[in-house]
């Protein structure tokens, strides 16, 4: 697994401590202890010693937050003129501290209890606190500090806050971007960060303080947990350079047979093991290192990751070394996202015992090495980290069961192509589910492709391929895991790039007696973008989708882009994209759309996206219907026509108006964008289409989630977002049963979802990817899968749809937008 945090920044009072020792006699090689993290000493009184921002939270006991602090000194600690404060985890140029001021002292010895913030859950009250705040925070990442003043601080990075001789301790937790070296882990609804029975503080978060049930105690005592001073005394034992004895512990042992490390949260002395790779880069430096003498135990890992931060590593691959250091189960994304811990090793000293030998061998993994299975289930969901490893039955475990380890793979088609942050997704798996372009498709949430692998290079090789292609040769590394994407080959050695010659697609052209309506979701459009953007996108419009009628676009911003100044009109990229569409020969399309209200519709901050329909006036007629606005639900009227008798002789459906929104004001489209209705006629006849786009899938948790089956948070909105287009497409047809609607666009969700089966049920719509072999059904790449999230569903009265899913950008290296546009043709 991998660190993927903020920069990790040296803590107050830190300094490096660098040791070297002359070579004992029989030992090979250099012998140093290497300065790998920041060291300080333990602080000799008032620490904070205990973070909870979960209280009230949904599982929580406790009703409300707590700061908890600690005095290990001989003598009281007066807090007359102090304070805490709080700052979100990932704080904005304009974020403020909150503050709580304080009074009183702690004992000595003794503890301080700060009450905040009231959830709308939990049973148990607090012990009765020493100074009360109202401030709310967060369960999973955050900054809290203790300061000799109660004026708000003003820093906002961890360098600056290290700088400010008015704060006395600091505590950041989860992925904070303020803390003391790397930030503590393990905090949740359900577990604070707390530091030991002796307050140790190094200044540095992530071996300071660890998970654990929240203790809250009061300076009287009252309460649970341990005071400062009780317990073992005694600090673990840190190697001297002249200790080359290994320890009793070894790295099969701290990996366990469970996702979580037995010894988490504990301090491991002299463990064994020659250094595989190195990460000298970025801000989660580090190195791993694996055993050379494995138990045999399948389920045991035999390589672990040693955390640096910011510290450059000084080992070398094939250095034999000890190493001593706090365990830590770091969850990247923070534990609240659902992903997997990493067990790694933080606060390390490492002592260099011999350099220059030789790997452990790296594991082969075949077609067969990996299970079929992609997970283990809890019956009504739920974690799975306490389960037992079954590496030989799920491919999570199989992971789970070799992280940091080396393994290599052989010859590999490429499914996923390459990013501009140097990943590609391979498959471990030749025919699984392969489409006919050389991806691998997604069928179900019961169907997860096993054999996926992202690889990323940590030599700095750079290539580009795109789905289709094949590694050839051998790719090999260590193991690793982030929450984008799950496990990951951290290679050392990458194979070549073999083209398949991967083509873009073209779409049959329509027939004159043929309407043809395209949904196209165009990532971010704004004026400022590059014009190569505008005629990439162009060119898709007029060359291979072939022109289509009427495009329904997705993710056209406002005219000054990612800028929150208040604008909200897009007349300006619409201008500049019809241009760029002119000037590659195709039609002179006009426009039609709503302005959004200013931030009420979500997407990027500032970019105000909105869906517009562009549409070639020399084909289609667009009807305008005055009355549509940001706020204003659009209605389906009917109108009848009598004769001289008072006989029905015509009733016309029409849209009270045009262009107009569904049921704008409804919480379905809190933050997210509201439907847009047209009324259009075409050879005479009446269309009405719908184009949309769903609120993201950003709050579900990955398919590679600790929860099992995933949980799916954000399909709630989803679902009630269908809910409310299928309550209007079914007006429409209740009225006019022969209505000609068209309803697409970006739905972000699969075909076998909740939401697709609510915006279909009664079959007053069909969704036209189900009509392509299921290998073809998908036009979207995520994390090396084939998938659908766009959409074109059309009723009942459009009979025999020409309909495509045109391929030009998600199998590709260099894409225009991270989405494949779709076309249907209706007679």
């Amino acid at each position: 697994m991998s660190s993927y945090i903020p920069p990790a920044l040296r803590g107050r009072r830190a300094r490096l401590i660098a040791l070297s020792v002359a070579l004992p006699v029989g030992i090979a090689g250099s012998l140093v202890a290497l300065p790998l993290t920041a060291q300080a000493t333990p602080s000799a009184d008032a620490v904070i010693a205990e973070v909870y921002g979960g209280g009230g939270n949904s599982g929580a006991t406790l009703t409300n937050d707590f700061i908890e602090l600690g005095n290990a000194g001989g003598a009281s600690f007066d807090l007359t003129g102090w304070s805490v404060q709080y700052l979100s985890g990932s704080p904005s140029a304009t974020t403020k501290w909150s503050v709580t001021p304080l009074s009183g002292a702690i004992p000595a010895g003794g503890s301080y209890l700060i009450q905040q913030a009231k959830g709308t859950g939990g049973t148990d009250a607090l012990p009765t606190p020493d100074a009360t705040g109202t401030i709310a925070m967060s369960a999973s990442s955050g900054t809290v500090a203790l300061v000799h003043s109660t004026t708000a601080l003003t820093c906002l990075t961890a360098d600056d806050c290290a700088a400010d001789t008015g704060i006395k301790d600091l505590v950041g937790f989860g992925t904070a971007v303020v803390r003391e070296t790397t930030p503590a882990t393990g905090a949740d609804n359900t577990h604070s960060v707390t530091r030991d029975a002796k307050l140790t503080d190094t200044d540095n978060n992530s071996a300071d303080l660890s998970g654990a049930t929240p203790t809250p105690r009061n300076s009287a005592g009252e309460g649970g947990g341990t005071a400062p001073g009780d317990g073992d005394p005694s600090p673990s034992p840190t190697p001297s350079p002249t200790n080359t004895t290994p320890g009793d512990v070894r790295i099969h042992d701290i990996q366990g047979p469970t996702r979580l490390s037995p010894y988490a949260g504990k301090s491991v002395t002299n463990v064994p093991g020659v250094v595989t790779a190195v990460r000298s880069t970025g801000t989660s430096r580090g190195f791993w290192i694996q055993d050379t003498e494995p138990d045999k135990d399948s389920a045991t890992s035999e390589a672990v990751f040693v955390f640096t931060g910011t510290t450059t590593p000084q080992v070398k691959v094939g250095d034999s070394v000890l190493v001593s250091a706090k365990v830590v189960e770091y969850y990247p994304g923070g534990q609240a996202s659902g992903v997997q811990a990493l067990t790694e090793l933080s606060g390390a000293t490492t002592v260099v015992l011999s350099s220059g030998n030789a790997l452990p061998a790296p594991v082969i993994v075949t077609s067969k090495t990996i299970p079929d299975t992609y997970a283990p289930k809890v019956k009504g969901g739920g974690s799975i980290e306490s389960l037992p490893l079954k590496p030989t039955k799920y491919a999570l475990d199989w992971f789970e069961a070799h992280e940091g380890m080396r393994i290599q793979i052989g010859d590999s088609r490429v499914v996923g192509a390459s990013n501009s942050y140097g990943e590609t997704w391979v498959t471990t798996k030749p025919k699984e589910n392969a489409t006919p372009r050389g991806g691998t498709i997604y069928k179900s949430y019961k169907d997860v492709n096993s054999g996926r692998l992202k690889l990323i290079s940590l030599t700095g090789d750079q290539i580009s391929a795109n789905v289709g292609d094949t590694l050839t040769g051998a790719s090999a590394g260590v193991l690793d895991y982030s929450n984008y994407g799950g496990y990951v080959l951290q290679t050392t050695t990458l194979g070549k790039v073999k083209s398949a010659g991967l083509k873009p697609e073209v779409a049959k052209k329509a027939k004159s007696d043929e309407l043809s309506v395209a949904t196209y979701n165009v990532e971010n459009l704004a004026p400022a973008n590059a014009q190569s953007k505008f005629d990439r996108l162009a060119e898709g419009i007029v060359t291979n989708l072939a022109a289509p009628d009427v495009v329904s676009l997705e993710e056209i911003q406002d005219n000054s882009g990612a800028t929150s100044d208040g604008t909200v009109a897009a007349d300006k990229t619409l201008a500049k994209f019809i241009a760029a569409i002119k000037a590659k020969g195709g039609p002179s399309y006009e426009w039609r759309s709503i302005d959004p209200e200013d931030g009420k519709d979500g997407g990027q901050p500032g970019g105000n996206i909105r869906n517009v329909f562009l549409f070639n006036p020399q084909r289609v007629s667009f009807v305008d219907r005055p009355g549509g606005d940001a706020t204003t639900p659009v209605k389906v009227v009917t109108t009848t026509t009598k004769d001289k008798k008072g006989k029905v002789v015509k009733t016309d459906v029409t849209l009270s108006a045009s262009p107009g929104r569904i049921n704008p004001t409804s919480t379905a489209w809190n933050s997210s964008r509201k439907p847009l209705v047209g009324e259009f006629t075409f050879r005479g006849q009446q269309v009405f289409i719908v184009g949309n786009h769903f609120n993201s899938k950003g709050g579900d948790q990955p398919l590679h989630s600790v929860n099992q089956p995933p949980v799916l948070g954000s399909e709630t909105q989803r679902v009630a977002q269908s809910n409310e287009v299928h309550a209007f497409v079914s007006d429409l047809l209740a009225k006019d049963k022969e209505a000609k609607i068209v309803v697409l666009g970006d739905l972000n969700d699969y075909p076998f979802s909740k939401p697709l089966a609510t915006l279909t049920k009664g079959k007053v719509l069909n969704d036209l990817i189900d009509t392509l072999p299921k290998n073809e059904r998908y036009s979207y790449v995520y994390d090396g899968n084939s998938q659908t999230l766009d959409h074109i569903l059309v009723s009942p009265a459009i009979k025999k749809p020409g309909y495509e899913v045109v391929h030009i950008n998600s199998e590709f290296a260099d894409q225009t937008s991270d989405h494949d546009p779709q076309v249907v043709r209706i007679k």
